[in-house]
């Protein structure tokens, strides 16, 4: 049997661990069974009692008291001096060979033409996103977001209309247009100028299909307290609200992907850690901005 080869040093010493953890448990039950049989009702007793029952003075027990002091040091060792920060971690070699993988990633596709990064982008989405959203990024009749729309003019009137939330901004959620301003977004024309507004003027996309709108949008941008979250140039306060500079950006889809999303349909976890770089962060942008999709 492998796992019982006595030639490997860890195979020894986890057996001799085994053990002696064994003759240690047998030696103290042994010890405690003879104790509840010999033990006789002697000793000195408390002074109080509860319900005309004392109980018996006991001074902690050397070997407890001992055992503890020698957990409490072992543990503050282990945690600021020890292990992880100072031995081998399993982990550690893992997040260090992703690291390294990932840096050659990036060198290696640092001048990726716009082409390669979209197919780049399309494979992503076929592994990492498309159980959710759909082979054909339209999120699966309601399942999940509906990506033909990101970073378009549709995207922004469907969040005037049904409000977003899950990205954990310091404002909060965002509720829909009708509840924070009645009355002013009242036609399908009102929500595109707005939208128009944003892609044309705020968002460092600067197109927009409805360009004779924009000078609307901009009015209504204001009279509908947009600019009481995100400020009058829609960057979001230093953080405290979305940047809708980078709507229509890789920069958009690389901060929803690295915040993930507990919104109205469902939870998209977030991809914060090593598990895409930031050149596939931007290929999944560019194949979702791209006419591929």
């Amino acid at each position: 049997m492998e796992w019982f080869n006595l030639g490997d040093s860890i195979n020894v010493l986890g057996l001799a661990g085994a053990v002696a953890i064994l003759a240690l448990t047998i030696f103290i039950v042994g010890g405690y069974i003879k104790k509840m049989r010999d033990s006789k009702a002697d000793g000195e007793l408390a002074e109080g009692e509860w319900d005309s029952i004392k109980e018996f003075k006991n001074d902690i027990p050397i070997g407890w008291g001992v055992t503890y002091l020698v957990l409490i040091i072992w543990a503050l060792w282990y945690w600021f001096v020890g292990y992880p920060l100072n031995s081998y971690s399993q982990i550690g070699e893992y997040n260090e060979e992703v690291k390294a993988y990932n840096a050659k990633f990036e060198e290696k596709w640092k001048n990726i033409d716009a082409g390669t990064l979209t197919k780049m982008g399309q494979n992503l989405y076929l592994v990492q996103c498309s159980q959710c959203h759909g082979i054909t990024t339209e999120g699966i009749n309601g399942t999940a977001a509906n990506l033909l729309e990101w970073g378009k003019e549709e995207g922004i009137i469907r969040t005037m209309k049904e409000g977003s939330k899950g990205l954990g901004y310091t404002l909060g959620d965002m509720l829909p247009m009708s509840e924070t301003a009645p009355g002013v977004l009242n036609t399908e024309e009102d929500y595109r100028a707005v939208a128009a507004y944003v892609m044309a003027e705020i968002s460092e996309a600067k197109k927009t299909k409805y360009p004779n709108l924009v000078t609307k949008g901009k009015e209504l941008f204001s009279a509908a307290t947009c600019t009481a979250c995100h400020g009058d140039d829609g960057k979001g306060m230093g953080g405290l609200a979305p940047d809708l500079s980078k709507y229509g950006t890789p920069a958009f889809v690389a901060e929803v992907l690295e915040k993930g999303k507990k919104g109205h349909i469902g939870i998209m976890p977030s991809f914060k850690t090593q598990m895409l770089t930031d050149k596939q962060k931007e290929a999944l942008a560019h194949f979702i901005y791209s006419e591929k999709n």
